[in-house]
């Protein structure tokens, strides 16, 4: 089959370019210009372009680089240009024969095929690098990955190469796409947890308030205000780093926002009367954080990080009843009724979570024994809830609420470095 050739001539000074194509056994398409040097490429397909520019300038360059990006193709130029800028120039450009002062008919075939051996070598050549860069890169990665699961399950290199090269067998994939996979697990992972605590933060501020205003132990919630209110900063600047901001940072803006918002109000001392309007905040500052959790849950690995979320709203569900049950013994009226009302859903909605999580398939005894504990706290503070019109009912209720935050904390963070789910 014979070679097809695209001649590209710019000004009536132009040798009969597809004349002698044809004379040199080579089959030359319609005549082109600079100007739809690439569109007739696209359209036409040749196997070499030739072109005809006796000064080449920067259309020409523009149009070669736009060629090259779009349909590479063997390059020859004839030029009367013999100038070492020019042929830099058409170099970098994709030009593979840049002929100076030398068109001659005879040569033309030579010329045609030598660009097409260049050509054929620069694509070997690019491809042998694409090669080694991909190897590079999955190195880097399955290194990362390694890191992630020596942390997390406390094992040596070698034994995290084994769980890489395994969960690749079993997947039928490349070593560096599971590791990508544990490193994508892992940010996701992470994300998810700390925005599930900046949900469970807004609860537990106004909980914290309302325990301040009912006078159990003032305090003590005194200090853990100021330190929620630090741990919420440092989680929104963890997810500022994380997070991609084309990606979620609406999402994330809006969090920050709410939870401004939500803090200065919180931080001056409050009284009975200003509890429905920190609950409000608080309540907005929830819906923000479980809308920045359902879009990182449905752009990451669903069912791993599905996991992590349910456990993590149990967190913040603990604290939500317990601000619930002392807004519905603090208010009065309508809120009051209210804030009982939900107080009913959350617990059953705590309850039917709980259940889930002790039918998951990743139970570790660690995993297990904390689920008893968290059982126990439940059950405790459902007790203050039933006394709290008397003191020790309400200390009972801070206590268990302060110690179903840390069974779930330690939960959420087992979860979150959970072997099976970072390998998906």
């Amino acid at each position: 089959m014979s070679i097809t050739v695209l001649p590209v001539v710019s000004d009536a000074s132009a040798p009969p370019l597809a004349d002698d194509l044809r004379a040199a056994g080579l089959q030359a398409l319609p005549v082109s210009q600079c100007s739809m040097m690439v569109r007739d490429a696209l359209r036409l397909s040749p196997d070499v372009v030739v072109c005809w520019e006796p000064r080449p300038g920067p259309a020409l360059t523009a149009a070669l680089e736009a060629l090259a990006a779009t349909q590479p193709l063997p390059v020859v130029v004839f030029t009367q240009d013999s100038s070492v800028e020019a042929a830099e120039r058409a170099l970098r450009a994709g030009v593979h024969e840049w002929v100076a002062q030398g068109y001659a008919r005879e040569r033309l075939r030579a010329v045609v095929q030598l660009a097409q051996l260049r050509f054929a070598r620069d694509r070997e050549r690019q491809a042998a690098l694409d090669v080694l860069s991909q190897r590079l890169e999955e190195r880097k990665l399955v290194d990362r990955a390694k890191g992630i699961l020596m942390r997390a399950g406390q094992i040596s290199e070698d034994e995290a190469f084994r769980v890489l090269r395994t969960a690749s067998m079993h997947a039928n994939q490349r070593v560096g796409q599971v590791s990508r996979q544990v490193i994508d697990s892992a940010l996701y992972g992470e994300a998810v947890n700390r925005a599930g605590q900046l949900r469970m933060l807004s609860q537990r501020v106004v909980m914290l308030r309302a325990l301040v205003v009912a006078d159990v132990d003032a305090a003590a919630a005194h200090s853990l205000l100021a330190v929620a209110a630090a741990r919420a900063e440092a989680n929104l600047a963890a997810l500022d780093r994380l997070l991609s901001r084309a990606t979620f940072g609406d999402l994330l803006g809006a969090l920050k926002d709410a939870w401004q918002a939500l803090a200065a109000a919180v931080a001056p001392a409050s009284t009975r009367a200003d509890l429905p309007t920190l609950d409000a905040l608080a309540e907005r500052g929830l819906e923000r954080a479980d809308q920045l959790v359902a879009a990182l849950e449905a752009a990451g690995l669903g069912g791993t990080l599905h996991v992590i979320n349910l456990c993590g709203r149990q967190r913040m569900r603990g604290q939500r009843l317990a601000k619930q049950v002392l807004l519905g013994e603090l208010l009065e009226g309508e809120p009051a009724a209210q804030a009982r009302a939900a107080a009913e859903q959350t617990a059953l909605e705590f309850e039917r979570a709980l259940d889930g999580l002790r039918a998951l398939p990743l139970g570790t005894p660690e995993i297990v024994a904390t689920l008893d504990h968290a059982s126990r706290d439940w059950a405790a503070l459902l007790e203050g809830r039933r006394r709290l019109r008397q003191a020790e009912g309400r200390r009972l209720l801070a206590a268990s609420s302060e110690a179903l935050l840390e069974r779930f904390e330690d939960l959420t963070e087992r979860y979150e470095r959970s072997m099976q789910l970072l390998i998906g």
